[in-house]
């Protein structure tokens, strides 16, 4: 792991490591613990040192306890009362709610972050109670990692960490949605078949088969389109994937945790599919792949300006280790390193070689933006695809439940990302629940159509990853069967909304951009493809604020009209556009609604 990773994350009492002339030496495990060394030797300046010394000055510690948040550190739970038991249930159901089902526990650790260690007796009985307390509220523990603090004691202190996960109660499991970035040929949806299926690959493709949906895609082995896979994890935290479940269906009984992964094109033709992706699907996270023979190459630096752009988290894999020595993956490593410390990026890179390091950079990476975890792995051999499957597993979702519970509150607004016909159905529309909840039966309007207007459907049924369900709550994806509504009344980049909300139609908008790349200069009457959200139309510059043209790295105030068709937008929305090699982001800050503006 990276010592700066280990600076930031060693022990958080706020000494330095020159602090009275004795390092305490940073680890590189996420406790601020150094990793144990059996040598007499070693033990006997230990003992020096903690006479000499303060116990303060090598006391490890990790941050002080938050009200909020999912994690709770408890110093022991040895035979509670009842009353104090209940009192346990009722903490544990709060941790859970809002870690929306997931929750860690440290044993052994004070409120304040000190880490004072249980002997085995008091830990058997502590995590025996917390099985018990787990019983009670439904839910399942995992033990993540257990490790001994060794400071000033001859008896053994351990600390845990320990995983609670909520056994699934009608289809409310944890749904992460993880869009998979990186070059042409790199080996991406190879790792998706690999981890969905649970069969390594042959090393000519044949794990990815199953996730292509057009046969151009299956003879040039390239995807042209977004598909969607998934990865289950039961309340014990183990996979559940095709290789036991025959269906969808199947996964989505017995996980109580899935990973949807969103397999979006590498090359640079479909470029405008894969930035389609990663504005409607609202990706909670996204993983940059790199082949370990390649290095950054293609579009890889792209990829990872447009996830950096639009603010989605991301980690990288470094595939197809299995055909490089080990020095060509150490090289491909660095030279991701010095990418990702760039004054652009300001990321932290950690490398992830064990369990250990996996179970780290999962909590930090939810935690801390900047941190970036690198995984080297095979789909061929299998090489490290465990660690990849408990960082999965262990990593929480970035809204807690207040954000989601406000978000449900709200009138419903539901994004059209894809439309289908399906025999005996009808039409099928896919994409994302922004807002509020949406049921089997309720009446919402979709547009805007060409000239503004919105038509008024009911609701079919509702599928979320292939299985149906009933009631669809906000940031959930699906999709909605409306039956014989007219399907050429339907564009992708339509909204579903309740009849309820006024939603605001303009031809025109204002937008504060940054130019990061043109050729020559941006000016009135340039003309760009605009995406934001699941909108992607032509628009035109009709005005530039203050400035008679833009060149690369300029910010300003920009007028944009669109071609084709009005669109619902909202003030905030993140914006990117692009036209050949110029490209730019931003975000909205005025509408110019229909009834100020008519068009001639």
């Amino acid at each position: 792991m990276d010592a700066r990773v280990s600076e930031l994350f060693g022990s958080g009492n706020g000494h330095s490591s020159g602090s009275g002339g004795v390092s305490t030496g940073k680890p590189a495990n996420g406790y601020g613990v150094a990793p144990k060394k059996s040598s007499a030797k070693n033990k006997k300046a230990k003992a020096r040192l903690s006479r000499n010394f303060k116990p303060s000055n090598n006391t490890p510690y990790l941050p002080p306890e938050a009200e909020e948040g999912n994690i709770e550190y408890k110093l022991k739970l040895v035979n509670p009362t009842q009353y104090r038991f209940e009192h346990l249930a009722t903490q544990m159901k709060w941790r859970l709610q809002e870690g929306r089902g997931e929750a860690v526990y440290q044993i052994g650790v004070e409120d304040n972050g000190m880490l004072v260690g249980l002997s085995e007796e008091e830990m058997r009985a502590s995590l025996k109670t917390l099985h018990r307390l787990a019983e009670k509220v439904g839910a399942d523990i995992t033990i993540l990692r257990e490790r001994e603090v060794d400071y000033d004691s001859d008896v053994p202190r351990k600390i845990a960490e320990v995983l609670i996960r909520k056994v699934p109660d009608d289809q409310q499991f944890l749904d992460l949605r993880v869009a998979v970035l990186g070059n042409v040929d790199s080996g991406k949806s190879t790792l998706l078949g690999v981890l969905t299926q649970g069969e390594l690959d042959n090393g000519r493709g044949r794990a990815r088969l199953n996730l292509f949906r057009h046969l151009h895609e299956i003879q040039t082995g390239r995807t042209s389109s977004i598909s969607f896979e998934i990865l289950g994890f039961n309340s014990k935290g183990e996979v559940v994937n095709y290789s036991e479940s025959r269906t969808a269906e199947e996964i989505c009984e017995s996980a109580s945790k899935m990973i949807t992964f969103i397999d979006l094109a590498g090359h640079h033709k479909y470029l405008k599919t894969t930035i389609f992706g990663l504005t409607s699907y609202c990706p909670d996270f996204a993983m940059l792949v790199v082949s370990a023979n390649t290095g950054i190459a293609g579009t890889t630096r792209e990829h990872l300006g447009l996830a950096m752009a639009l603010k989605v988290p991301i980690f990288i894999v470094i595939s197809k280790v299995d055909l490089c020595t080990r020095a060509t993956v150490e090289r491909t490593v660095r030279q991701l390193e010095r990418v990702l410390k760039q004054p652009g990026c300001n990321k932290v890179p950690m490398v992830v070689s064990s369990t250990d390091d996996a179970v780290t950079a999962a909590q930090q990476f939810a935690q801390s933006p900047s941190i970036t975890p690198i995984f080297t792995l095979s789909s061929v051999s299998g090489e490290s695809l465990d660690l990849l499957k408990v960082f999965f597993n262990i990593i929480p979702p970035l809204s807690n439940s207040k954000e989601q519970e406000e978000l449900m509150q709200q009138l419903t607004e539901f994004q059209v990302d894809e439309i289908y016909t399906v025999p005996e159905v009808g039409t099928v529309v896919g994409g994302t629940l922004y807002s509020g909840i949406c049921r089997e039966g309720d009446h919402l309007v979709v547009g805007p159509t060409d000239s503004g207007q919105f038509h008024q459907l009911t609701v079919g049924s509702i599928q979320r990853n292939r299985s149906a369900c009933r009631v669809l709550r906000a940031g959930q994806a699906a999709t909605l069967a409306l039956g014989n509504f007219d399907r050429s009344l339907l564009r992708k980049g339509m909204v579903m909304v309740s009849p309820e909300m006024d939603p605001t139609i303009c031809w025109m908008f204002e937008a504060e951009i940054v130019l990061l790349f043109h050729a020559k200069t941006f000016h009135k009457g340039f003309q760009v493809t605009v995406h934001i959200g699941n909108v992607r139309q032509t628009a035109t510059v009709e005005a530039v604020y203050g400035k008679e043209e833009l060149r690369t790295g300029e910010k300003a105030v920009v007028l944009f009209k669109f071609i084709k068709h009005p669109e619902y937008l909202k003030v905030g929305a993140k914006i990117l556009f692009r036209e050949g090699v110029t490209k730019g982001i931003g975000h909205v800050t005025k509408l110019l609604p229909i009834v100020e503006y008519q068009p001639s």
